[in-house]
Order: structure tokens, then C-alpha cells, then sequence
């Protein structure tokens, strides 16, 4: 499912920033100097055309211990096996990958995973 288009008066004008909504849920949003628990919403303004790589990047370079904790270079997909990443509420290679292109309103949610037994 991709995001719903903003109404036209709510577009930003050629060349201006978007806004995309990253949600940082339960223990995740330590890592954002959050509570870890709840969410915690960073609104992030990117360039038009911005990826989803593009915006977690910029989340991350802000935030060196979520970047520690999301990033995994040794992985094949990049991402870590411990926090889920969902475009729209759908999880990463549903309807969008790291470098599917953001637009206005969407948003990007991390979901800690939990295992136990």
C-alpha cells in the first residue's frame, strides 16, 4: 500500500522540500533520546525524489546510536535483522525497498523485533 496523496493545495511547490514522517516505535526510539516505549515521530524534510535509503540516512546521521542499531553493511539487505522497516505499514519489499522513492506525507516507521520463548 503506498501513502495517499497530500491534497493539491498541501503539495510543496516544485523544488522544495518534502515531508516524510519517521515513527520510532518501543525500544527503538532510545535511540532517538525517546523514552524507549511508545513513539516517538521525527518529521524529517528530504528533497524531492529522496529515497527511503536517503531519508534514513539523514535520520541516522543525526542519531549515531540508531544508526549503530539500523545499518548492518555485512547484511545482504543493509538493515540489521533487529528492527523492522515499514513504508506506509507495509514491511520493506511489499511495496517499496531501500531505494524506492518518498513522496510527500508517506511515512517510515522502525519496529523493534522481539524474540523470546
Amino acid at each position: 500500500m503506498t501513502g495517499a496523496a497530500a491534497p493539491e493545495s498541501a503539495s510543496p511547490r516544485f523544488g522544495e522540500p518534502i515531508r516524510v514522517d519517521v515513527e520510532v516505535l518501543s525500544w527503538v526510539n532510545a535511540f532517538v533520546e525517546g523514552p524507549g516505549t511508545g513513539q516517538v515521530t521525527l518529521t524529517e524534510e528530504i528533497k524531492p525524489g529522496s529515497s527511503v535509503r536517503a531519508a534514513l540516512r539523514q535520520v541516522t546521521a543525526r542519531f549515531p546510536a540508531l544508526d549503530h542499531a539500523l545499518w548492518d553493511p555485512g547484511h545482504s539487505r543493509e538493515i540489521g535483522d533487529n528492527i523492522e522497516v515499514m513504508v506506509n505499514n507495509a514491511v520493506l519489499g511489499v511495496s517499496h525497498e531501500l531505494d524506492s522513492e518518498l513522496l510527500d506525507g508517506d511515512r517510515i516507521t522502525l519496529l523493534g523485533q522481539y524474540m523470546g520463548g
